[in-house]
Order: C-alpha cells, then sequence, then structure tokens
C-alpha cells in the first residue's frame, strides 16, 4: 500500500503548543471501544483533500444521526482481540462466553447492515464503510449449537455430554437424598453443631460437635477456629461423592472438547471477524468525533485543495466549552487567509487576546486536517497545508546555553529555510526579547522574508514597523484586537483591516501607576512613536463605537427578517400539518397491511405443511377460512378508510370532549362523550362505545366545494 501522506510539524511539539492534545482528550473520553481509542493516540493530520472530506461527512452524517430519534445499532464495545488471535492459533480453546461474544459482534454488524438498508441512500459516506461487508450466518450456527446466550455448553452439544450431565443429575440426587437421612439422624442424636452442615474441598460434609466426632463415621475434612465444631463428609455419601467427581471430570473433559471443536469451526472466520471488530470501532470513533462536535456546535467546513483558510464565526473549542460551562458568551472570529491576504500582523494590547486568536486558526486548521468538525460557521473553508509551524512561548534552552532571543532566531532560520506556499505558520511576539530597534528590524526582514516565500501565517506583535509593513509588502495586512478605553478593558474581538495600539498608557493608568510617572514617561516617549500610537488609538476607538452601532442595526434587522418569515410560514403552518398527520396515518395503515401480508405468508406455509400431516382435514380448511377471512376484514377497513379520508380530515389536535374522532384500525367516526385517562366513551350514531383513546385522532367535516 502507498505511505499516506501526512502533515508535517514543526517544532515537535507544534500540535501541543496549539492545544490539540487537549482536543484529543476529550475525543478520547467520547469512545467506547479500545480500538476507537487506538484511533484517538494515532491520529493523524491528512493533505489529501478527498480523504479529508470523506472523513469529515462521515462525522458530519453521524452527526445528524445523533440529532434524531433512530438510534444507530453500533452497541458492541468489547475487546475481541484476543480472541480473534486464538482463533488463528491451532489447538486454542475459546471459552463459552468467548464464543457468545463473537456471536454478538457478527449480530451487531447484521444489525447495522440492516439498519444502512432501512434507511436507503441517506448516509452514503457512513454506509461507504459497509461496501465490502457481509453478515455471515454460519457464525451464530456454530456458537449457538454448542452454547445458550449466558456461554454455557448445552445438553444438547454432543451425545456423550447428553448422557453424563444425565448420569451426574441423578447421582447428585441420590448424594442429596442420602445426606439429608443422615443429617436427620444426627441431629435427632444430638451430635450436630448449629450450622449444622458446610461445604469443604468440594464435598458436603456434617457439622459435628467435636465431643462426636468419633462417633460419626466417615472422613474428617477440617475443624472450625474454635475447635469445637468438626467438618465430616458421611461415609454414606462417601462413594457417591466420589461417583459424582469422576463425571464431573469426564463433563470437563467433554466441554472442553466441545468447545476445541466449536474454536477449530469459528476459526475460519478470523478474519471475518478481525474485519467486524475494526469496523465496529471506526464507527465508534466516527461517534466519539460527532458527539465532541455537538458538545462544542462544530460544522464542517467546505474543503479546498488549495493553501487557504476562512473562518466564519470561529470560536476557540476549548475557549467556547469553558465559557459554556460559566453561562459567559464567547466573541467569534471572522478572519481569511489566501494568496493576495497571506500574512496577518495582530497587534493589539497585552491580555487582549492577540495569541487566543492566533491559536484558535491553529488549532481548528489541524482539527481540519486531522478529519474533525470545527466550532464555525457552515459556511467556512479550511485549504490543506503540507506544513505548519509554530514559535509560541519562551523556547529558551538550559541544556543548549541558548537564550530566549536565540532560540527563537534558530526557530526563525528553520522557518525561512523550509517554508513555501504550502506552509502554515505562527510566531507569538516576533522578535521579542532583544533591544527594540534590532529586534524590529530583524522581525521586518524576517517577516519580508516569509512574505517573498508566499507562506501564510499570523504574527502577533507590539512593533510599530510591522504594522506600517501592511501597505508596503504585497499580501502583509493588519489585524487589531479592540479594547475598550472607557472600562479600561480588551473586548477580545479581532478587527482586520488596521493596526491596534498597544494601550501602553492606558493599561499603566489601569494598573494604578502615579499620574506623574505616567507624565514623564510620555514625556520621555520618542515623538513619533508616540504620535503614531496615538493616532491608531483614536481610529480604534471609533471603530469599536461605529462597531456598535453596526450591531444594532444588525439586530433590528434581523428581528425584522425573523418577524417577516413568521408571517409568511403562519399561513402554511396549519396546512402542512395536516398533511404531515395524514402522511403518517397513511404509513401506519402501509405498515399494518405489510406485517398482515407477511403473517398470512407464513400461516399459509404453516396450513399445507398441517395439510400433509393431518388425518381431520376439515380442520385445517377451517385454519384457512379463517386466513382469509382476517383478510377480507383488513380489504373492509382500508375501504372505510378511503370513505373516511374523503369526508374527513385530521387537525393533528389532542381529541377532547365533544370532538369528532375517527379510530385509527376500522376507521369508524364518532363524537367523544368521555374521556378518563386511557380510557374513553365514542358515541357512533346513538350507539356509546368503550374504548382506548390512544386507538382514535381528532378529525373534522371537510367542507364540501361547490
Amino acid at each position: 500500500m502507498p505511505l499516506v501522506e501526512m502533515m508535517q510539524l514543526y517544532p515537535a511539539n507544534a500540535a501541543e503548543s496549539l492545544e490539540f492534545n487537549k482536543i484529543c482528550a476529550l475525543l478520547m473520553q467520547k469512545c467506547r471501544t479500545d480500538d476507537a481509542r487506538e484511533r484517538v493516540e494515532n491520529i493523524r493530520f491528512h493533505t489529501r483533500a478527498d480523504h479529508l472530506e470523506r472523513e469529515l461527512l462521515q462525522t458530519n452524517e453521524f452527526k445528524n444521526i445523533l440529532k434524531g430519534n433512530d438510534h444507530f445499532p453500533n452497541d458492541f464495545t468489547r475487546n475481541l482481540q484476543k480472541e480473534i488471535k486464538l482463533l488463528s492459533i491451532a489447538g486454542s480453546v475459546l471459552t463459552g462466553e468467548q464464543l457468545v461474544a463473537c456471536w454478538q459482534l457478527a449480530l451487531n454488524i447484521r444489525d447495522i447492515l440492516l439498519w444502512f438498508k432501512k434507511h436507503n441512500e441517506l448516509f452514503p459516506h457512513l454506509a461507504s464503510l459497509t461496501e465490502r461487508m457481509v453478515y455471515e450466518k454460519k457464525i451464530a450456527d456454530v456458537v449457538t449449537t454448542v452454547v445458550d446466550e449466558r456461554g454455557i455448553v448445552r445438553d444438547t452439544a454432543s451425545r456423550e455430554l447428553m448422557t453424563i450431565r444425565s448420569e451426574l443429575g441423578k447421582v447428585r440426587h441420590e448424594a442429596r437424598r442420602v445426606f439429608d437421612g443422615v443429617l436427620r439422624k444426627l441431629n435427632k442424636l444430638g451430635y450436630l453443631a448449629d450450622i449444622s452442615e458446610s461445604f469443604l474441598n468440594g464435598r458436603r460434609t456434617a457439622a459435628v460437635l467435636a465431643e462426636y466426632k468419633r462417633v460419626v463415621k466417615g472422613i474428617l475434612h477440617g475443624e472450625s477456629d474454635s475447635q469445637k465444631t468438626v467438618f465430616i463428609e458421611p461415609e454414606e455419601t462417601t462413594e457417591l461423592n466420589n461417583e459424582i467427581f469422576m463425571l464431573e471430570r469426564a463433563e470437563s473433559r467433554e466441554i472442553h472438547r466441545i468447545l476445541m471443536q466449536a474454536t477449530r469451526d469459528l476459526s475460519v472466520f478470523a478474519t471475518l471477524l478481525e474485519s467486524y471488530y475494526h469496523l465496529c470501532g471506526i464507527y465508534d470513533y466516527i461517534r466519539a468525533k460527532a458527539l465532541l462536535a455537538a458538545d462544542m456546535n462544530a460544522n464542517m467546513p467546505h474543503i479546498s485543495p488549495h493553501p487557504m483558510v476562512q473562518l466564519i464565526k470561529a470560536y476557540h473549542p476549548l475557549l467556547y466549552l469553558h465559557n459554556k460551562q460559566g453561562g459567559k458568551t464567547t466573541i467569534p472570529l471572522n478572519l481569511t487567509l489566501d494568496r493576495q491576504n497571506r500574512i496577518l500582523i495582530i497587534s493589539g494590547p497585552n491580555a487582549g487576546g492577540k495569541t487566543v486568536s492566533m491559536k484558535t486558526v491553529g488549532l481548528l486548521q489541524l482539527m481540519a486536517q486531522a478529519g474533525l468538525l470545527i466550532p464555525a460557521d457552515e459556511n467556512s473553508e479550511v485549504g490543506i497545508f503540507k506544513q505548519l509551524m509554530v514559535q509560541i512561548g519562551d523556547t529558551q534552552s538550559i541544556e543548549h546555553e541558548l537564550s530566549t532571543y536565540s532560540a527563537h532566531l534558530q526557530d526563525m532560520k528553520h522557518f525561512m529555510d523550509f517554508a513555501n506556499g504550502k506552509t502554515l505558520f505562527f510566531i507569538d511576539e516576533l522578535g521579542s526579547g532583544s533591544d527594540p530597534n534590532l529586534g524590529g528590524a530583524f522581525a521586518e526582514a524576517i517577516v519580508e522574508d516569509l512574505a517573498k516565500k508566499h507562506a501564510l501565517g499570523i504574527i502577533t506583535t507590539h512593533y510599530l514597523n510591522l504594522k506600517v509593513m501592511a501597505g508596503k509588502v504585497n499580501g502583509i495586512f493588519n489585524g487589531a484586537m479592540a479594547f475598550d478605553e472607557a472600562k479600561l478593558e480588551p473586548l477580545y474581538q479581532l478587527s482586520i483591516g488596521k493596526p491596534g495600539s498597544s494601550y501602553t498608557f492606558a493599561i499603566a493608568q489601569r494598573s494604578g501607576l502615579p499620574p506623574a510617572v505616567i507624565e514623564r514617561a510620555r514625556q520621555l516617549t520618542q515623538r513619533e512613536h508616540f504620535k503614531l500610537d496615538k493616532m491608531l488609538h483614536q481610529t480604534e476607538q471609533q471603530s469599536v463605537k461605529l462597531s456598535d452601532k453596526e450591531k444594532q442595526l444588525d439586530k433590528l434587522i434581523k428581528e425584522n427578517e425573523k418577524l417577516k418569515r413568521n408571517y409568511e410560514d403562519l399561513a402554511d403552518k396549519e396546512k402542512l400539518r395536516q398533511q404531515h398527520e395524514t402522511l403518517r396515518l397513511q404509513n401506519v395503515i402501509k405498515k399494518e397491511e405489510l406485517d398482515y401480508l407477511r403473517d398470512t405468508e407464513r400461516k399459509f406455509k404453516q396450513i399445507i405443511q398441517d395439510w400433509k400431516k393431518a388425518e381431520n382435514k376439515q380442520d385445517v380448511i377451517s385454519a384457512a377460512e379463517n386466513v382469509l377471512f382476517r383478510k377480507k376484514q383488513l380489504q373492509t377497513n382500508a375501504a372505510a378508510a378511503r370513505k373516511a379520508d374523503k369526508n374527513y380530515e385530521l387537525t393533528g389536535n389532542t381529541p377532547i370532549v365533544g370532538s369528532l374522532v375517527r379510530n385509527t384500525v376500522n376507521h369508524q367516526v364518532g363524537t367523544l362523550s368521555e374521556l378518563k385517562d386511557k380510557r374513553a366513551v365514542v358515541k357512533i350514531g346513538n350507539m356509546p362505545f368503550h374504548v382506548n383513546i390512544d386507538e382514535w385522532v381528532a378529525v373534522r367535516k371537510k367542507e364540501k366545494t361547490k
């Protein structure tokens, strides 16, 4: 088989830096089978669009199944790897319980195949996993012939076993009869202790007072801790117990032989059972992904074969789950990286959400390329990247005596050496850890080089020269984290198209620094630097105010559209509900007819067999007439249904006293006159009938057209 190409990550812990390991931990909790857990442990980031799309569609289909009421029958969760391996080893023996487990696995596959047959083309991508799968009925035959549902070997498994167990039953009965007689005798003589009897060494013994141990004849098996009681097997039962022991040994040998033969018969299906086991694991893995998607309100994005990211109303999944648990709102993210806008420079205040926004994009990209649905609008689009490079946090290396900045530059060297048009990168605080002027210069040079290589990525920074680059270098654009200066707190909202102020003085004011110190810092700040930051500051505040007004307007527009839709839907709502109710009733009638035909076919087959065997043919003829009469009754009911459909229509309301009601079986129409719980009285004409209200539905007379 050809090797499947996977996304290359740098550094090795890049996925952990983006917290993908926490997503895997949540996914692991949803798994019920060891096979599914193993798939989570070995999860990979694929680079083939068709493969990813297939995985995402399968998960999306399973998410839709979870929304409905029709349970998907993948309930087999036992690990059968050991049993399947034993089937491939000559001379191995499976226990009765293990044989039953193999049978249950086969039944689970049968139920899955029947489920897809019932649901036709509704879930094509999930059904495609069963294209080459067949249910082998012989597996059930092999197992159920020798063991019952509890795994106990049947008496009928062999003639020899039936004989042994029959004889064993007789001897045990005789041993009980003799032993009970001995106990009665010893009790009359006053030799027994309070507990009267016990089992020791697999033998039924009498509990005799120690002073009579030499009087009672038999085999001494032990004594109590107090030495006041001894346990004696009476000599009257010794031979019977010996015979029981020998029969039990013979029974064990025969059971072992039967299980060995059953294991040998089942071994021809070892490969098929292994494929059954892995298919159940695959469906459990897909189910786990669907459950996780439901928790984080995730959807399937569009997949593009080209490197690009377009996220609409996207959330960081871990932040979303945390806020959801605390009843808080998570601010959505809207962002696009493509050939025209390749590198986003995010600026803004510390603790304003720059790193979270960057991690959101990286984590959702990893999730998508791992076949997971992402918490974003379904109109979002995710491309395919073959490399993902991350530089987040302190990368100082004590072992190699590297400072934070030196380690940072080594990472940047790898980025520039290997980045290309199929690379997605993330750099947090580019150039930090060095002299501001020199660090800014190096950062600018690095960004220019990455832009020339057509790599896509996000960079967070406080450097003003990087903010200015967006207007000079093709493919680089700005983004800012919004800040509410009035409240002196971040808004955690990313705005695309303009750089952001670091709000250094505003944050210093919030932290409680003396006003004189803040003012002196303003005087010492370079004029040009402060002027640009002030301009960014003013622009951003105006943008925040404008954004609030846009939100209010958008809210009003949505409310207006909602009212309009409600008004348009109101006229058709009642009609649609009636159509659904009529269709439901017709489906009930069709199902009854189908069930009747199947039952009639079975009865006629039995009648034919009875005809061949019976001496009194008249009894068989009477049975046939009963079947035919039932068919005539159904035909009469069907005619009554057509007549009722012509004159009455369903209201869909709950029947109340005084309303017209129609029987769902014989379709008679009457008036509901009394109702108590499920019992009711319906008048048909002037005749009252006591009925079960569950078999009646509310109707009204149709208006006759002129």
